[in-house]
């Protein structure tokens, strides 16, 4: 009798089995394609036979399969000597063995997208198909570019040091990835939340925490937020789609961030989020509690328009909202000559002109928008407000996004 496949064991699977094979002594690179090969054998084989012990059934073809790939016959009589057996069943060390390789997955020696790459397949166990399509690149192009981050960690040990923050900046990368693109790529959103659950059990920072409930009290409107292919303003969704489970959460494990009074820009994002997601309804929106959270979050940064250029058009929303569209629009044109040629800019102008009531000017800025974006979500989103916007005429109204 055929059994179906639990992708998710499988997938938890990985980050051990990885692990297990550079505690053995090989290296990342030869490990990580071992354990790939392994799991299209178990992909063919478990249906049908499924083992008793994942795991160990996982490490042993693993193991077989560097040893297959192993040039020299001194070293091919190693490994073979070490998997005669299958390894006896065991406690699982899931969570450390995950957060270990995570953490290598994140060096600082690799580039942003680089490190997320690698967590999405060595971690969440993504296949390179599955990254290269959330990254809209050919999958020629990613499996070079894993291939090269591979390279690099080759002779970085495991339990070498590793910054938290760069660990965050990935996972948060990851979620964003997954997050905002269309339900295809809604896998890595999910992967990022696991993996920062994991990391929430192993860290006592704060801004783990606040990471966590950032990703949580966005991930709660996901529902709602692209509905029949079309990208949804947070003003216009419904908010009876909201998770409100996982609302609650991420306000509870928020709560407990703050509490620490050691404020970092994932905790300032998730209270703003938390007040979001906490009105009933887009008019009882707390928008002089969110401008105050703002300005604590541009605080956090010398340079705010260079370093968080999103944080300081989305301060200038909540400005137009607290003092008046004409105070919003003054805000943006502060920063617009040194943000020049952003999509973000036109279209926050544009939201601040609607909402001022000047929507010939608004259709204009969403239509500069919607050139410059490279989302085909959100580019087909600028479209129809510019539609929208003009069918209106000076004398119309249209609701806010």
């Amino acid at each position: 009798m055929t059994e179906p496949m639990d992708e998710g064991l499988l997938r938890a699977l990985v980050p051990q089995v990885i692990t297990a094979l550079l505690r053995r002594g090989a290296d990342f690179a030869s490990a990580e394609d071992a354990v790939q090969e392994a799991l299209i054998d178990a992909l063919r084989t478990w249906p049908t036979d499924p083992p008793r012990d994942p795991r160990a059934w996982l490490t042993t073809a693993a193991v077989h399969r560097l040893t297959d790939a192993a040039r020299s016959e001194v070293a091919r009589r190693r490994r073979e000597e070490r998997v005669d057996e299958e390894p006896e069943p065991g406690p699982t060390e899931q969570a450390d063995d995950t957060l270990l390789l995570l953490f290598l997955c994140a060096s600082p020696e690799l580039s942003p997208t680089s490190a997320v790459a690698l967590t999405l397949r060595a971690v969440a166990g993504l296949t390179t198909r599955e990254i290269a399509d959330a990254f809209l690149v050919p999958e020629a192009t990613m499996a070079q570019r894993i291939s090269r981050a591979k390279a690099t960690l080759r002779d970085r040990r495991l339990d070498a040091p590793a910054d938290v923050a760069v660990v965050l900046h990935v996972l948060h990368l990851a979620y964003t990835t997954g997050h905002q693109g269309s339900d295809e790529r809604h896998d890595l959103a999910r992967e990022a939340i696991r993996l920062t659950r994991q990391l929430v059990l192993a860290s006592p920072e704060p801004e783990v925490r606040g990471l966590l409930a950032l990703m949580l009290l966005h991930h709660a409107r996901h529902r709602a937020r692209v509905v029949d292919g079309r990208l949804v303003p947070l003003d216009e969704q419904d908010r009876a789609l909201w998770d409100r489970a996982e609302v609650a959460e991420g306000v509870r494990i928020l709560q407990g961030a703050l509490g620490e009074h050691r404020r970092g820009r994932f905790q300032v994002e998730a209270a703003i989020a938390a007040l979001h997601d906490d009105a009933a309804t887009s008019g009882e929106t707390d928008w002089p509690q969110i401008l105050s959270w703002y300005d604590e979050l541009l605080a956090l940064s010398v340079d705010p328009v260079r370093d968080d250029p999103a944080a300081v058009l989305s301060r200038a929303v909540a400005v137009g909202h607290v003092l008046g569209a004409s105070a919003g629009l003054l805000e943006v044109e502060r920063v617009g000559p040194e943000l020049k040629g952003r999509h973000r800019v036109d279209a926050t102008r544009a939201y601040l002109l609607r909402l001022a009531g000047d929507l010939p000017a608004a259709a204009e800025a969403y239509a500069r928008a919607a050139e410059r974006c490279t989302s085909t979500l959100e580019r087909d989103h600028l479209v129809r407000q510019a539609a929208l916007a003009q069918a209106a005429g000076p004398a119309g109204h249209v609701n806010g996004t």
